[in-house]
C-alpha cells in the first residue's frame, strides 16, 4: 500500500511542483504579467501543438474507434454541465447566461496546461493517443454547446456562427491535431535536423505549460462567490470523474483509454471558462475562482483518482 502512494507522489509532485514554482515566481515579482502572457501564448500557440503533431503523426491509431470512450466522457461532462446550470438557476439565483458559464466551468477540463503533462506522466506514450484524440473533440464540443446555449437564448446569428467557426478553424491546438492526423494518414515522417528541432520544442511543452498555469493562478486568484465556486469545483473534481468511471466500467474500451478518460475528467476547471465569462461579461469572478480553487484542490483529488485507478 505504501509503495502505491510513493508512486502516485512521483506522478503528481513534479507536476504540481512546477505549478507552484510558476505561482511563487509571479507572487514575488520574478516574472511579470507580460512575461506570463508570452509564455502562455508560446505554450498554446507553438509548443503543445507541435507535441500533439509529433505524437499523432508517429503513433499507431486504433483499428476501430472505442465508442464507449467517447460516450463515457461526454455523458459525464454534460451531466455536470446540466447540474451546475440547475444549481446556478436555483440555489444561486443566476440568470441564463451566467448559468451557462457555471455549466461550462464544471464540464470544461484544463487539458493543455495540466491534463497533457499529468496524464502523460501517468500513462506515458500508451496514453498519448487517447489523450490527444479526446483533446481534439473536447474543446469544440464543449465550446459549441456553451455558445449555442448562450446565443440561442437570444436568437442565434450568422455572425456568431462565423466567429465560432473561425475560432475553431484557427485554434493552434486543433491545427496541431489536424496536421498530426494527416501526417499519420499519409505516413509523413520528419527526420534529421527538423525532427531534432521539433523534439526540443515538444519537450518544452509540459514544463512551460505547468509554469504558465502557476503564473495564471496568481493573476486570477480567489475572489467572492465562494459557495458557487466550490460547487463547480466539486462537480468538476469529484462528480465528473465518478460518472466517467462508472460508465467506463459498463462500456467497452481498452483499460488505458478508460484511465485516460477518468483522469481527463478529474482535471480542474479549464481557463477557457474564465475567457468565455469575460466575453459575455458575466460570471467572471465565479469562473476565475473556480479555476483557482479546483486547481488547488486538484492536488488531493487527482491523487485520489490515481489511487482508485491503480496508476503508479
Amino acid at each position: 500500500m505504501g509503495a502505491i502512494f510513493v508512486d502516485i507522489a512521483y506522478i503528481i509532485m513534479p507536476v504540481f511542483g512546477l505549478v507552484a514554482i510558476g505561482f511563487l515566481s509571479a507572487k514575488v515579482g520574478l516574472i511579470s504579467d507580460k512575461a506570463s502572457d508570452g509564455l502562455a501564448e508560446y505554450v498554446f500557440g507553438l509548443a503543445v501543438p507541435i507535441l500533439i503533431f509529433k505524437t499523432l503523426s508517429e503513433s499507431r491509431m486504433p483499428d476501430a474507434q472505442p465508442w464507449g470512450y467517447w460516450i463515457a466522457y461526454f455523458a459525464g461532462a454534460f451531466a455536470v454541465f446540466a447540474i451546475a446550470m440547475a444549481l446556478a438557476r436555483g440555489p444561486f439565483k443566476r440568470g441564463h447566461t451566467e448559468a451557462v458559464i457555471h455549466g461550462f466551468s464544471a464540464g470544461q477540463s484544463n487539458t493543455v496546461f495540466l491534463g497533457v503533462p499529468l496524464i502523460l506522466n501517468a500513462y506515458g506514450e500508451e496514453g498519448a493517443v487517447p489523450l490527444f484524440l479526446l483533446i481534439a473533440i473536447h474543446l469544440p464540443v464543449m465550446l459549441v454547446a456553451a455558445t449555442l446555449l448562450v446565443e440561442g437564448n437570444a436568437g442565434f446569428s450568422v455572425k456568431t456562427l462565423k466567429r465560432l467557426v473561425r475560432a475553431l478553424a484557427l485554434n493552434p491546438i486543433l491545427i496541431g491535431i489536424y496536421a498530426g492526423a494527416l501526417g499519420r494518414v499519409f505516413d509523413v515522417q520528419v527526420t534529421g535536423v527538423p525532427d531534432q528541432i521539433l523534439d526540443l520544442l515538444a519537450a518544452s511543452a509540459s514544463p512551460c505549460a505547468l509554469v504558465s498555469l502557476g503564473l495564471a493562478l496568481n493573476r486570477y486568484g480567489l475572489s467572492g462567490d465562494f459557495k458557487a465556486s466550490l460547487s463547480i469545483a466539486g462537480l468538476k473534481l469529484l462528480i465528473h470523474p465518478a460518472l466517467v468511471l462508472l460508465l467506463a466500467m459498463l462500456l467497452p474500451m481498452p483499460p488505458v483509454w478508460a484511465g485516460v478518460a477518468v483522469l481527463f475528467a478529474a482535471m480542474p476547471c479549464g481557463i477557457n471558462a474564465y475567457l468565455l465569462a469575460q466575453r459575455y461579461g458575466v460570471g467572471v469572478t465565479t469562473s476565475s475562482s473556480a479555476v483557482s480553487l479546483s486547481t488547488a484542490l486538484g492536488f488531493v483529488t487527482i491523487a485520489f483518482w490515481l489511487f482508485v485507478l491503480g496508476v503508479g
